[in-house]
């Protein structure tokens, strides 16, 4: 596997964790020149620790380090061989949050997951009488705003409201807890499938590192692997359909906002993903933050306030324009996951992140816990 930062690494501060064999756990590393410094320190001993300074890109510019290797190789190396040292989830405290319902088109598909109650052979003659009553016309529209509330009105006159609607274009944005603070898969890992789901695809998003305090610091690449049909059988089995063993990746690295990379990048930035599959199907698709429907602050405002405190901070996957209609299989039924597809998502300024498809009982058991990590940081003398 080639270095999966590119041009990036030369242009930006980032900052992520691997697996330290000698310290049988993790550490916090950056890269210089090609190479892959820890940083791990008592200032500093997790990912968390920096997220939270006033500046955390100048932290990181100036910490001593050791180098551990070059970048590409500790890259090329299995995620999951403890003998080995290999990249991690760039974060580690941070509880993983997610938005739902951010982008227009990606809201109709919900509704269509909704109304087929997760069959997608009605998919696509719903598919239709959704789009005929929309349209287009909420792509611009404010969510929240006077105008949304008349779509909304003109929505439940034709039969075609939602859950899904509701917090697409009303006031309060969908935010749920997609997995555990420890539990995300990292560059090269493999991701899980729930074995019940059979309709199911890669959601290529933007996710934001915010602190304790609510300022968004910086931003990694994700995959927030959605199953369709679980969802669509009952908004009530969202927890069961998100938090499964490995089913999300954040990565490669996160990359810290400084001069030359700001919250404006992330608002312009334009996401490519590939899906490629061992029976030589190869899916392609794009997810522009240009046509968020709901701006990054307002999410992060919504989601970590006076409300709701989370001291170490969070991780906030944004959503996806992506939803894949095109069929794999048979006519009609669209696009789902077969075991052993490839994801790679890429974005300039932030790399890429590629995963392997794998069933969620398939995948290494998640346990090193939060336990884990306090214990060996007291042994390494961190913490």
């Amino acid at each position: 596997m080639a270095f999966f930062l590119g041009q990036a690494e030369n242009d930006g501060v980032f900052i992520g964790r691997i697996w330290s064999p000698e310290a049988a756990g993790p550490s916090v590393v950056t890269i210089r020149d090609g190479m892959v410094v820890d940083i791990t320190s008592r200032a500093a001993p997790v990912a968390a620790d920096i997220c939270d300074m006033d500046d955390p890109a100048g932290y990181v510019r100036a910490a001593a380090g050791r180098n551990v290797g070059p970048a590409e190789q500790i890259a090329a190396h299995t995620p999951g061989d403890a003998t080995r040292p290999h990249f991690l989830a760039p974060c580690d405290l941070q509880p993983i949050k997610a938005c739902g319902v951010t982008f227009a088109s990606s809201m109709v598909e919900r509704v269509i997951e909704e109304k087929a109650a997760g069959d997608p052979k009605r998919a696509e003659a719903i598919r239709k009488k959704v789009g005929d009553a929309i349209g287009g016309s909420l792509r611009n529209i404010k969510a929240g705003s006077e105008a949304a509330a008349g779509v909304k009105q003109a929505l439940i006159a034709e039969g075609m409201w939602s859950q899904y609607l509701e917090v697409g274009i009303g006031p309060d944005a969908e935010v749920f807890s997609k997995a555990q603070m420890l539990s995300a898969m990292g560059p090269g890992a493999d991701v899980g499938l729930h074995p019940i789901s059979k309709w199911n695809n890669p959601e290529p998003e933007i996710v934001l590192a915010v602190s304790s305090r609510g300022r968004i610091v910086g931003a990694a690449l994700g995959n927030d692997v959605n199953l369709r049909d679980v969802e669509g059988r009952s908004a009530l089995l969202l927890s069961k359909a998100k938090d499964n063993n490995a089913s999300c990746a954040i990565g490669p690295m996160i990359r810290l906002f400084d001069g030359r990379f700001t919250l404006d990048h992330v608002r312009q930035a334009e996401l490519d993903m590939t899906v490629t599959g061992k029976d030589g199907f190869v899916l392609k698709g794009r997810s522009s933050m240009k046509q968020i429907s709901r701006d990054p602050e307002d999410l992060v405002r919504q989601t970590l306030g006076r409300h709701h405190q989370y001291p170490d901070g969070i991780m906030l996957f944004l959503g996806t324009l992506f939803a894949p209609t095109e069929d794999r299989d048979v006519p009609g039924e669209g696009f789902t996951h077969k075991i052993g597809d490839v994801v790679r998502i890429s974005s300039p300024g932030l790399g890429y992140l590629e995963n392997t498809v794998r069933l969620s009982t398939e995948c290494p058991e998640w346990t090193f816990g939060t336990r884990a990590l306090m214990r060996n940081l007291a042994a390494r003398n961190l913490i």
